[in-house]
């Protein structure tokens, strides 16, 4: 009898692990599937996306130092996923940004600050021919499909030069163009540290050149701050 009892305690089991893991392949399914719905409203040219690198980041601005993504480590965060749109265009919206679960928990990989998504739905949305789930769902499909440079997610503290970082990326995302990514920096006391890289995209999600707009704000040498 106790041999029966988990028998049929292992099949159950069994079955709902597979409900779980159907669950979980049928979302990474649909995500990567996912068209850029944004890509039927006229106003938008692009796209670009701020990858932060987050121990500068913290570093430099305490109001940050107690958000989750400075308190558990993180080498690199995704900021925003910006719409290029006409100048002055209000792109603010009211509708809601609630994920499901398992979507959020997907999101807060790159994104671990519920708050700070909030408020970029909040800020973008209204410029988005998509909902907060497809709008998250592209920012993921643009953060697992960029490559990032070994140096940028080391523990060490290093020295880079500019052209050099940026020839790293084009070889581990060769349809990138050389104009299609910008660094920026912020001052210390003794050099330039490096805070954010912006990636420029057409509508359709390809990489394209930055806008003029768009500059880089690096020296030719400048520090990559290491994880904690």
């Amino acid at each position: 009898m106790k041999f029966l009892y988990l028998m049929k305690f292992m099949n159950l089991f069994k079955g709902r692990l597979v409900r779980s893991l159907q669950i979980l392949i049928c979302y990474l399914v649909m995500s990567l599937a996912a068209p850029l719905h944004a890509a039927e409203n006229p106003d938008i040219s692009g796209y670009v996306m701020h990858v932060q690198m987050t121990p500068a980041a913290c570093s430099f601005d305490s109001s940050r130092q107690k958000q989750r993504k400075c308190l558990e480590g993180y080498s690199l965060t995704i900021a925003s996923l910006l719409p290029e749109v006409p100048l002055n265009r209000d792109c603010s919206t009211k509708t809601s940004a609630k994920l499901s679960p398992l979507q959020a928990k997907v999101v807060a990989r790159v994104m671990p600050d519920e708050n700070a998504r909030v408020q970029l739905w909040q800020n973008v949305g209204g410029c988005m021919s998509m909902n907060a789930s497809q709008y998250f769902r592209t920012i993921i499909n643009f953060a697992e499909r960029l490559k990032v440079p070994a140096d940028l997610t080391s523990p060490n503290t290093i020295e880079v030069q500019k052209e050099n970082l940026r020839q790293q990326f084009m070889k581990l995302n060769p349809s990138l163009p050389p104009t299609g990514i910008r660094f920026t920096c912020q001052s210390s006391k003794f050099d330039s540290i490096l805070t954010e890289i912006r990636v420029c995209y057409q509508k359709n999600g390809q990489y394209k050149q930055c806008a003029s707009h768009i500059v880089t704000g690096c020296p030719n040498e400048f520090t990559i701050k290491g994880s904690y």
